[in-house]
């Protein structure tokens, strides 16, 4: 059998407020026989998540630039990097270099809100739907439904965990959110059960692997898409060429060239 080509795309890296730094992540995904990271800053260097009544600040606004910068700054000579920005709110567009090749957008229910009536952010969410990045999307059930349906109903959309932090795999289920063609889930912290349920339902060609570290290990992630025991057809589209069609959407074909090493 050929050997699998394995794309963790959905991992955090950061030196601010936690250390995360790419040299601690790298061994992690290179013992896992992993070759692509789609990596993004750690919330904590976006927002201050424990203080629902967040002001933003020059300060955190450098802080989220810094950490954006890092991401995009990674290089490595074994591992492709696919950098995400992560966006907050000052939508800040004039920030999202072409090294970008998806956008973060994450909150829980008990932290700070996003603007979404700014101007600004109808002006961020057309920008990166023209530019064709897809929007890794951490919000309430609510926001969600109305983020996928009425805000960015163009975007393409990667659901994380199989909407485990998104109101439930059932409940978006329920409401049709996973058959729409252009959203897109990720298995990062997922129960397996709900993986089968998931393929059973809409098949393998818009899941997406992932192992959200440092909150999953990537082996560890990587070994529960294995045991699912698809095809191997459908197992290297879900642990690769899922994301590679979404991150050659815009890089004009070259994503798959650049799995060789470096941006």
């Amino acid at each position: 059998m050929a050997r699998l080509r394995i794309i963790d795309a959905h991992l955090h890296c950061g030196i601010q407020k936690v250390r995360w730094p790419w040299e601690q992540v790298q061994p992690f995904l290179k013992d896992a026989g992993i070759t692509g990271a789609g990596v993004m800053a750690p919330v904590e260097d976006i927002y201050d998540r424990y203080d629902f009544g967040f002001q933003d600040t020059p300060e955190w606004k450098l802080c989220r630039r810094r950490a954006n910068l890092y991401v995009a700054g990674v290089r490595d000579a074994e591992i492709t990097i696919y950098p995400y920005f992560f966006v907050w709110n000052d939508f800040a567009g004039e920030d999202l270099a072409p090294e970008f090749m998806g956008i973060k957008w994450h909150r829980h229910a008990d932290e700070p809100e996003y603007h979404y009536d700014d101007p600004r952010c109808r002006e961020f969410i057309d920008l990166a739907t023209r530019r064709r990045l897809p929007i890794l999307l951490e919000e309430t059930f609510e926001t969600t439904c109305r983020f996928i349906l009425e805000l960015a109903p163009a975007a393409t959309v990667i659901i994380p965990h199989l909407g485990m932090l998104n109101g439930g795999y059932r409940r978006l289920e329920a409401a049709g959110i996973f058959a729409l063609p252009r959203v897109y889930a990720d298995t990062a912290l997922a129960a397996p059960g709900e993986m089968q349920a998931y393929i059973d339902a809409h098949g393998w060609e818009r899941l997406i692997f992932g192992s959200d570290f440092p909150f999953g290990r990537p082996a560890a992630e990587l070994d529960k898409v294995l045991r699912l025991g698809l095809p191997a057809a459908a197992t290297q589209a879900v642990l690769a060429e899922n994301w590679l069609r979404c991150a050659e959407a815009i890089s004009g074909g070259t994503a798959g060239e650049s799995e060789k090493g470096g941006l």
